[in-house]
């Protein structure tokens, strides 16, 4: 990458320095040194057609299950051929940032409607565009509150996603802003601990459900009590949920967000994703990113424009609230061709579905000694259930059969299901586990 960098070495060190840092690799601390990888390690001098034999090599380590178990924030549901078809034509894929609207009218149309589904599914008046995940989406929620005058701490619940807390974790403490992380009880957020968390100096209250642990944690006593010191509350959800549960707008939210990645993208080893945020009228100009509008040129045709842009990326940026410059309208438009395919009926099927078959896997795995559900809460389509075995022995048995089982957490395991496990796929895993588990006992 470095013949496409404009900056020299020196301007680079300059750079560094003035963040106090000494290599670019510092930039990378958070990173665990066992997930960076300086290189791929390809002898010299081969050519195309070697190198390409040599990639596609390390690409066949990758294990690919048939049948997935597992969700914990990214999720494998049906995607419509479609999706695909649309969002893969050139004019698409190779669109930038539309600045100039009269040449960017079939982007800022994407955007458009992307934006008014987020609304429908949300309950929400205003969504914007290009955020990059969910864990973004979560901290730039949090922080659309804070003002330094007052409101400035933000207080997180334990049973959000754990990397989506290091996320908002890592956003607060660029911008000295404190980090309270309420602590659960029987895996839902501790409501007393939460009223004693909460202060007049709390901006934000930030917490999801379903949570990590696929519970429904009670959003009306949480946003009712943080409402009661002034603070906003983002409610973090799964998109998919949203066909079957009410809004978080109808439970009184200020801000939803969330993980886009269920609506059409596939799993893909992590990424891209995206974000969603939609929020209250009143705190549309605190909205980070893009909002695009629709309004009639010089002719009366219906046009589109930028109603509101990221100040982060034009003029005053020493001004700007957030950190949303590239561009993630593809991944906005592929959520919002997969809601205009499935529509609100199959959004609901969908998400029946999902609950259905988690809560029929629930049933079956009860019925083998040693795995019970850990709460005895309602959930959406994740739940833990305590194993028998060690979990990550399981899950490398269960591995061996081209399937991936639920992920190893403090308590237990995490199961989830979609509408793509079928009956006699869960059956199958069943019978599997209770195998496993007998012969493990018997050794």
């Amino acid at each position: 990458m470095g013949s496409y960098i404009p900056s020299t070495g020196d301007e680079r060190l300059e750079m560094l320095k003035a963040i106090g840092l000494n290599t670019v690799e510092d930039l990378y601390a958070a990173v665990p040194e066992s997930a960076r990888l300086k290189s791929l390690n390809l002898p010299e001098g081969l050519s195309e057609m070697e190198v390409a034999a040599c990639v596609s090599a390390l690409a066949e380590k990758n294990k690919v299950f048939r049948s997935v178990f597992r969700g914990a924030g990214s999720y494998r549901h049906y995607i419509p051929s479609i999706v695909k078809t649309i969002t893969s034509k050139e004019e698409f894929v190779t669109a930038y940032t539309p600045y100039q609207a009269e040449i960017s009218q079939g982007v800022l149309q994407s955007i458009f409607e992307y934006q008014t589904e987020i609304c429908e599914l949300t309950g929400m008046d205003v969504s914007n565009a290009s955020v990059y995940d969910g864990g973004t989406a979560a901290a730039e929620a949090v922080l659309m509150n804070v003002d330094n005058r007052r409101r400035k701490t933000v207080v997180i619940s334990e049973t959000v996603n754990p990397g989506v807390i290091e996320v908002v974790k890592t956003y607060c403490g660029s911008r000295n802003v404190p980090v309270t992380v309420v602590p659960a009880k029987d895996h839902v957020t501790d409501l007393e601990a939460l009223k004693a968390a909460l202060t007049n100096e709390t901006a934000s209250f930030y917490f999801q459900s379903p949570n990590y642990f696929g519970i429904l944690e009670d959003a009306e006593a949480l946003i009712a009590a943080s409402h009661e010191v002034g603070a906003k509350v983002a409610m973090g959800v799964n998109p998919i949920s949203m066909g079957l549960l009410k809004t978080p707008a109808e439970y009184g939210a200020d801000i939803a967000c969330g993980e886009g990645q269920p609506l059409g993208l596939s799993t893909a080893f992590g990424g891209p994703y995206l974000g969603f945020m939609a929020c209250t009228k009143d705190m549309m100009r605190k909205l980070p990113g893009r909002i695009v509008g629709e309004t009639t040129d010089a002719q009366g045709r219906r046009a589109y424009v930028l109603t509101l842009q990221a100040r982060e990326q034009h003029i005053r940026r020493e001004k700007a609230s957030s950190n949303i410059c590239s561009n993630e309208a593809l991944c906005a438009m592929t959520a919002a061709v997969y809601l205009a395919a499935v529509g609100p009926e199959g959004l609901q099927k969908v998400a029946k579905n999902s609950a259905a078959h988690a809560h029929y896997l629930a049933q079956k795995l009860s019925e083998i000694e040693g795995f019970k559900l850990v709460e005895d809460k309602t959930f959406f389509h994740e739940f833990l259930m305590t194993c028998p075995i060690c979990p990550y022995c399981l899950n490398e048995r269960l591995a061996e059969h081209g399937i991936l089982g639920g992920l190893p957490v403090d308590g237990g395991i995490l199961w989830c299901a979609t509408e793509l496990n079928t009956r006699s796929e869960i059956d199958n895993l069943v019978a599997l586990v209770a195998e496993i588990v007998k012969e493990e006992a018997s050794k």
